[in-house]
């Protein structure tokens, strides 16, 4: 059975990520990016499924860590006879990705045991296992494995195992290397420099954060988080390393994210704007007009790390699920669905790159195409935010974003002097926006609602004033947030919604965390600061024990929920944080009519 999600830390090299536990087994990595076929699927499945566990022979108290400004995870284990650190990271690199494990003997003398079980293709294929000059091969078609060990090791039962001690001082040493099978091997770099190199690197890269306020390691742990989220080549971001982590409990809602969403881009643009990371945010600019180019009626909500479109969504049908949560899914089948709030997200992302002074060339004629498409199509129901995989709808939070689009289009051509039909646009604003206050507000409930007609109330209401629609202190906004709070409140953390847009029936799952960001920052927009500051130290101890987050939280049982870590509820920690802290932060910025 696979730990708590808590239970996990995150190592990476911006290429891919794995997944740790508390007792040193690694029960996720995909190979070589975040969107391949994983080799230790184990977090889905059963160690059978494939994992890599180094831990004591003994019963051991556990402590574990980051090494300071690093993504480099150090496990303490302390047994009866003495004291070990496990060591583990990935180098970043220009060629394959390495996995390094290293056993420190601090005191005392440990006995520790080594399991790896490789297993292909998300758990299925086990591969060919042969030794050469001291080193393992493992291969399976196009893949390689090549295992590199200090300590000596054995073939038992599809397994390799190792039994070895550690004494203070001493060292045990693993390196597994990931190559394609038809190449000829390469180099072998010893762990020691890569330790020493991947330190320097990672503490170099934090040293660029300029925010110096409070809380400044909860935001730097996650702009850690999310940069080894981005896939170095080409600046996507994805929105988790994990797929099927279920939402709730035994449930069939389990989602792959293993992809960059557009939805996502104004948020993420402005954390790393405001921390100083302006390359990562001009690379994250580039790559959605290079994943969003072509045909503007096939804009999607979503794309592939290097901008791959076909996502197409299929089953794993040989994977148990996270804790017999059913099915497992690949790809992602929300990516051919209509979603317009995507296009208010992409035309608020270049209105806030070019207001940064930092980023310049995007393609006007492109954007002008797009407007034009969105003119004819805003009108019509979508699948909303949440993705529901019911009948579309037409949702508030759609058509406000719609609204975005024309306002921020309208801005850039006002302040940078573009070419724009603009007295077409200042039209097309105000229609939409007398539609929603007419149409999307509940007189009798006096509250914006969820979609036309309806009656329900949903947290992405929470983002009307902080995209600017309405101010923080309209009446129709306070009521709305007074609503929110009496309804999707649970333990002090705001839920979704409180029936399933899916299927119409009451939910179970955790509160969305981004969601309980997004009314800290309404409280401070509100001058409601003390009330932000409260709420964010609430979110701050939903953290687990290394600093992250994922996409959920269940109050009930104080559990982090859902694909993890995720990106979306760092960044929005990010951004929190920054706004509370500084006189312009994130939310006052995209909230800002001018």
């Amino acid at each position: 059975m696979p730990a708590a999600i808590a239970d996990y830390a995150l190592i990476g090299d911006c290429e891919t990520a794995a997944l740790v536990d508390r007792n040193g087994s690694i029960d996720w990595l995909c190979l070589p990016r975040f969107d391949s076929p994983a080799c230790f699927a184990a977090l889905l499945g059963s160690p059978e499924n494939g994992r890599w566990q180094l831990r004591p022979h003994d019963d051991a108290r556990v402590a574990r860590r980051y090494r300071p400004r690093t993504l480099i995870l150090e496990t303490e284990f302390r047994t009866a006879t003495g004291k070990a650190t496990l060591i583990d990271f990935m180098p970043l690199h220009k060629g394959n990705p390495r996995i390094i494990r290293i056993v420190r003997g601090d005191r005392g003398e440990i006995r520790m045991e080594m399991d790896l079980a490789i297993r292909f293709d998300y758990g299925l294929t086990v591969p060919w296992v042969t030794q050469q000059n001291g080193l393992l091969f493992a291969v399976a078609g196009p893949h390689r494995l090549v295992l590199r060990s200090s300590v000596p090791t054995q073939g038992r039962g599809l397994h390799t195992v190792a039994d070895f001690s550690v004494k203070a001082g001493e060292t045990a040493r693993f390196v597994l290397l990931y190559e394609n099978s038809f190449d000829p091997a390469r180099s072998r770099a010893s762990a020691k420099s890569a330790l020493k190199g991947t330190e320097t690197w990672w503490r170099n890269w934090a040293a660029r954060c300029r925010y110096r306020g409070r809380g400044a390691d909860a935001v730097q742990r996650s702009l850690i988080t999310l940069k080894a989220l981005i896939y170095a080549r080409t600046g996507g971001i994805v929105a988790a390393p994990t797929t099927s982590l279920p939402e709730q409990p035994s449930a069939w809602r389990n989602w792959d994210y293993r992809y960059c969403w557009v939805r996502d881009a104004t948020f993420t643009l402005l954390g790393l704007f405001h921390t100083g990371y302006h390359q990562e945010a001009r690379r994250w600019k580039e790559w959605l007009i290079r994943a969003v180019a072509g045909s503007v009626e096939q804009m999607q909500v979503m794309y592939g790390v290097t901008g791959e479109r076909l996502l197409r969504e299929w089953e794993v049908r040989w994977l148990q699920g996270y804790k017999h949560a059913r099915p497992v899914r690949v790809g992602n089948a929300a990516s051919e669905q209509l979603q317009l709030d995507i296009y208010g997200e992409l035309f608020d992302v270049l209105h806030q790159a070019r207001s940064s002074a930092q980023i310049r060339g995007e393609d006007i004629d492109f954007q002008l195409a797009v407007l034009e498409h969105l003119e004819k199509i805003w009108r019509q129901p979508d699948h909303g935010i949440w993705e529901v995989r019911g009948r579309p709808r037409h949702f508030t939070h759609s058509k406000v974003m719609v609204w975005v689009a024309f306002d921020r289009a309208i801005r850039s051509a006002e302040r940078f002097r573009r070419r724009a039909p603009l007295a077409k646009w200042r039209v097309i604003r105000q229609e939409i926006h007398q539609e929603i206050c007419s149409l999307g507000f509940d007189r009798e409930a006096g509250s914006f609602v969820q979609s036309y007609g309806s009656k329900q109330i949903d947290a992405s209401l929470l983002l009307l004033p902080l995209v600017g629609f309405l101010p923080p202190t309209d009446c129709r906004i306070r009521s709305t947030v007074r609503r929110i709070e009496k309804e999707l409140m649970r333990r002090g953390f705001v839920m979704r919604y409180t029936t399933d847009p899916h299927d119409g029936r009451p939910v179970k799952e955790g509160a969305f965390l981004p969601c309980s960001f997004w009314l800290a920052d309404y409280y401070l927009l509100a001058g409601r600061r003390k009330a932000a500051i409260k709420l964010l130290e609430r979110l701050l101890k939903a953290r687990n024990d290394v600093g992250l987050l994922s996409e959920e939280y269940d109050v009930q049982n104080r559990s982090l929920t859902g694909n993890f870590p995720q990106a979306l509820s760092h960044v929005a920690l990010i951004n929190t944080i920054i706004s509370i802290y500084t006189r312009h932060g994130p939310a006052r910025q995209r909230s800002s009519t001018r």
